[in-house]
Formats: structure tokens, sequence, C-alpha cells
């Protein structure tokens, strides 16, 4: 039986559709991970499904052709799910599912090649290796690797908190975001198998207390830039011989604000000129410009997120708007972005859902 929902809608994306896939937590009433269609046009976000049946799917990451997609259960017994995607109305079909081999994924992060995905385990602090399969299954884990060590935040660094992978441009290596170690380890990979070992160096050594969370790389590849959960900052760090550099420390909020923050998300603008960042309790987005030049930053603005607690935000492929996942106050805001200044406009409230935590387009 279609619903009205469903008989209302086209059969087909147009031209200016593209599909977005929220995940949230489910404790508050939430049903998983809900499908809009977002138009790249007018900027409106249309509710075409949602998929039941995991609790708390609050990370997402999607292979490179969309075909399909895979979700974390943020749990004690933490697992990965994954599932086949439509390519016309988004929706989900449940393939298999994985134990991550930790406690509370938070991160996925799928390889360019397609093959290879990662589930970072924030509560045991460590992450693991999946092969993705032919049919674009999960294979059972074939390495898991344990962080050890601790920070001075004793509440929040008491021990390792893996928070983010991310490969680098070539795909034969890998950056982890620990948290609880204020240190961003780094990773030889075998892009065949997906297998792992010690890069030199080590890691890359944050202040203590900072926090590392997430991390994205400029479009060039010669820079990462890294948010600071705790401390509140963005490190721009040089990549060079496989190894980071810091270059700058730059503050996410306004000078003078001393009130309870944390940072969440980051992104760079597909045109490398600009970065954005999200501070949770001043509950909003800092903007800066990137000198082509240097990589360095320099602050442009803050936007209120009208909304509690920022958590994950995106960028849409045209680069034209900014959506922001509220997590406390179930919502998702949308801002027009000028794409010559940077500078952000609200536009309108896109949806509301109970705690959204990630945003991610569907690629094409």
């Amino acid at each position: 039986m279609f619903s009205i929902l469903s008989l209302a809608l086209p059969l087909f994306l147009s031209a200016q559709d593209r599909l977005l896939y929220v995940g949230t937590y489910t404790t508050r009433g939430s049903e998983g991970i809900y499908v809009y269609r977002f138009n790249s046009r007018t900027g409106a976000m249309t509710r075409t499904d949602v998929t039941g049946g995991i609790e708390n799917p609050s990370f997402l990451a999607s292979s490179p052709d969309g075909k399909y997609l895979y979700a974390v259960a943020e749990n004690p017994d933490g697992a990965v799910n994954a599932y086949k995607s439509d390519p016309e109305s988004g929706k989900l079909t449940f393939m298999n599912r994985q134990s991550s081999r930790g406690s509370w994924p938070c991160h996925l992060a799928v390889d360019k090649t397609g093959k290879i995905c990662i589930a970072g385990n924030y509560g045991s602090g460590n992450f693991s290796v999946f092969p993705v399969q032919a049919d674009g299954s999960l294979g059972e884990s074939r390495q898991t690797i344990q962080h050890e060590g601790s920070s001075v935040i004793k509440d929040r660094q008491e021990g390792p908190h893996v928070h983010c992978t991310g490969y680098v441009p070539n795909n034969d290596g890998l950056f982890v975001a620990d948290l609880g170690t204020d240190r961003i380890y780094g990773y030889n990979m075998d892009p065949a198998t997906g297998r792992l070992w010690s890069a030199e160096p080590l890691y890359f050594e944050a202040a203590p207390g900072a926090g590392p969370r997430h991390f994205v790389f400029h479009p060039n590849g010669r820079y990462v830039y890294a948010v600071m959960e705790l401390n509140c900052t963005v490190n721009v760090l040089k990549f060079e011989n496989g190894g980071l550099e810091k270059l700058q420390s730059i503050g996410t909020l306004p000078e003078g604000y001393n009130e309870k923050n944390s940072c969440a998300d980051i992104h760079v603008s597909p045109d490398g000129k600009f970065l954005y960042a999200s501070n949770r309790g001043h509950n909003s987005i800092v903007a800066y410009s990137i000198d082509p030049k240097t990589g360095g930053l320099t602050l442009l603005d803050f936007y209120p997120t009208l909304g509690s607690a920022p958590r994950n935000f995106t960028l849409d492929p045209s680069g034209k708007f900014l959506l922001v996942a509220n997590q406390d106050s179930d919502s998702v805001q949308i801002y027009k972005r000028d794409g010559r200044s940077g500078r952000l406009k609200y536009h309108s409230k896109g949806a509301d859902i109970s705690m959204p935590v990630c945003l991610l387009f569907r690629p094409e």
C-alpha cells in the first residue's frame, strides 16, 4: 500500500533534487534514519521515508557511488548496519549488521574505492576495519586497533576516545582523532586490504585539554583543519611527508564569551575558500576565510543556529546552502551561502526531527 506522502511525490528526482539522509538518536521519539529530498534551487526539504529497527544511528557514511549506506548503532554493544540505497527514492533496504568491536561507535569512514569501512568507537577508544563485500554488505572486522593513554581533563579524557577517522588524499593512509589522548594518530594503509600499521611520525600532539574531534582535508590535499571540542579552537595543520605540522590555532568563539561550549563539526566549502565549524553552547556556526597561499584562517562571522546543540552540519552539493542539525531542539535549519563572501543568511527551517545528529547527502 502506498502512503499519501509517496503518492504526492514525483517518481523521479528532478535536476535540482538531491537525497539527504538524517541520522538521529532514538531515545526521544525518533524512528531511525530519515530520508528527504532537498531542492538546491529553493532550499526546500521534503520527507520521503524513514528506516527504523536501529537504535541511535547517530553517524552515517556512504559508498562513493551512493549505492550503499552505513550507519553506526551508538550503544554500549556497538554495531554497524549496512543498507542498499535506492537512487530515486532514497529508500534503504537492510543488508546486514556487524559488531563494531567496541562501545559507543560515533564515526564511520568509507575509503575512496568503496571497499573499506572503518568504525571509530568513542567509548572503548578503538577502531575497527571492515571489508565491504561485492554486494555492498560488510564482512567481519579484519582488524581492531586499540589506543591507550589519557590527558588533563579527567571527566572527559580519563582514557582514549576515538572520535573521527579520515583517509589521506591518495588513499594509502589514515588519520584518527582521539579526543581522550589529545592526539591525531597516523597510520599507513594497504588500499587493497585495508590493513593498517603505524606511520612515522606516529601522531600529532594537540595542546593539553584540546580534545581533537573532527578534521577535514582542504581540497588541494595540503592542509588539514581539525576542530578541538574541548578548548574550542580550530588547528590548521600542514600535511607533508605523511605527517601533520601545526601552522595556526584560532578560536571558534567571540572574544569575551565565557559560557560553556563544546565544538562539534567542521567543513570546507567545495571551492576551498571558506571553512565552517559548529559551536554547542554558543549555538552558532563560525565562518572563516582561507588564505589560498598559506591555508591560514581569518575569522568572518558567527551565525546563530536558531536551536540548541548544533551537532553535525553540511553544505549541499551545489554549495549554495548550509544545513544544521540542532540535536537538543529537534530541528534542521537551513542557511543560504554567498559563494563569493562565504557569509551565511538564514533561509528557513528545513524539518522538525527528534534529536537529529548527522546530515549526509547521497553521492550521485
